[in-house]
């Protein structure tokens, strides 16, 4: 397990990572069906509560696969056996992020026991690399034991009373998050710019597809409940549109320019989990328009309005800062953050859902008239 050459020309998504992905689209989607269900039901505060839980889980394994692969993916028997007993522990967290969700108890038994099981999977990959590699021994070591210190920890937070559950999760998210900072101070692993940001594509791809097919089921499910199937039909077009301007806002940047040191790795990697999460709630967000449309909401029409400009606005901001805001001109600059504030903005307005679609399409207007420049250019 010798370290990947940063600079190997044409690397790209091996079919093993690919096949990893597939697994994450049955957590994200049920991640976003939950959070559907609470808003629907009046439990905003506990379902986004519990929907950015969940989403750490997933995410923080999907990316520390990422950041391993991307230096050490040697693709060998044992490497492939390994990934797929995290994706198998993948597969299990799915079956848990329905109880998370219990308005009055929620429970993180089988969530937990199925991201220890990635984990630990990860340590064994760490543990590996550590033997092979004697200038990254002690990155790799420290990497293990990090991790392995977390999963202690975490098992111990099931047994904790749910009353202290939250701050708890937040002191143990900020730990586990800091493994990867204390672990690369004792020597840098590579990784391949190129191959990192085309990782996020794909990964930014899976959550916006998994927004068009909530959107899709939802109003195949809803054409027998409403008078006129024009209403449904142009929440479709509108769902399309606002979900194709967001890829076409994504992929405008040059991503590989934003992870040129450890510290801009480090802000691309972490801030991609709003990302994520803003892009995969858009889904929950459409299917409580549809909703609100058909009556099956406790949310009345401005609070069901912010449930997708919310999202809208959240993720333009994190592409903004991650990627767009050091590639572009003033004109970008200012386009761009103040759209995703009239984006949050427009909620209160009667065509909230319309009007964000016509801004996010202005967005992308202003974008093809104005192309990335680089950042020395871009003080002019």
């Amino acid at each position: 397990m010798l370290p990947r050459d940063p600079h190997e020309p044409h690397r790209v998504a091996s079919s093993l990572e690919l096949f990893f992905d597939l697994v994450f689209v049955i957590s994200v989607s049920t991640a976003s069906s939950e959070l559907h269900h609470a808003l629907s039901e009046g439990h905003a505060a506990t379902g986004i509560t519990s929907y950015l839980m969940i989403f750490f889980a997933i995410w923080w394994a999907w990316m520390n696969f990422t950041w391993f692969a991307t230096s050490f993916d040697v693709d060998d028997w044992l490497y492939r056996v390994v990934t797929i007993v995290q994706m198998a522990g993948v597969l299990v967290m799915a079956a848990g992020i329905a109880p998370v969700f219990d308005a009055h108890e929620p429970d993180f038994t089988i969530v937990v026991v199925a991201y220890v099981v990635m984990r630990v999977a990860m340590i064994v990959q760490w543990l590996r690399a550590s033997r092979t590699n004697p200038a990254l021994r002690r990155t790799a070591l420290g990497y293990a034991i990090g991790i392995g210190a977390v999963q202690v920890l975490w098992v111990g937070f099931l047994f904790i009373s749910n009353s202290i559950q939250l701050p708890v999760f937040i002191v143990l998210m900020l730990v586990e998050i800091s493994v990867p900072i204390i672990a690369e101070r004792q020597g840098s692993t590579p990784w391949h710019p190129h191959h990192i940001t085309e990782r996020y594509s794909l990964f930014t791809l899976i959550v916006l597809g998994e927004s068009l097919l909530a959107s899709a089921t939802a109003i195949i499910g809803a054409r027998e409940e409403v008078e006129s199937i024009g209403p449904l039909i142009w929440i479709a077009a509108v769902t399309l549109i606002s979900a194709a301007a967001m890829w076409w806002i994504y992929f405008w940047p040059p991503h590989h320019r934003a992870i040129s040191t450890f510290r801009s790795s480090l802000i691309y990697g972490y801030a991609h989990y709003f990302v994520f999460a803003a892009a995969a709630a858009f889904s929950a967000g459409v299917e409580v328009q549809i909703d609100e449309l058909t009556g099956h909401t406790e949310l009345g029409f401005v609070p069901a309005s912010f449930t997708t400009s919310v999202p809208i606005a959240v993720f333009l901001l994190g592409i903004w800062i991650v990627a767009i805001r050091d590639n572009a001109d003033r004109v970008v600059n200012t386009v761009v953050p103040v759209g995703a504030v009239l984006v949050l903005l427009d909620a209160v307005l009667p065509v909230p859902v319309t009007l964000t679609a016509v801004i996010l399409v202005a967005i992308v207007v202003v974008l093809v008239l104005r192309p990335p420049v680089r950042k020395e250019q871009s003080a002019h």
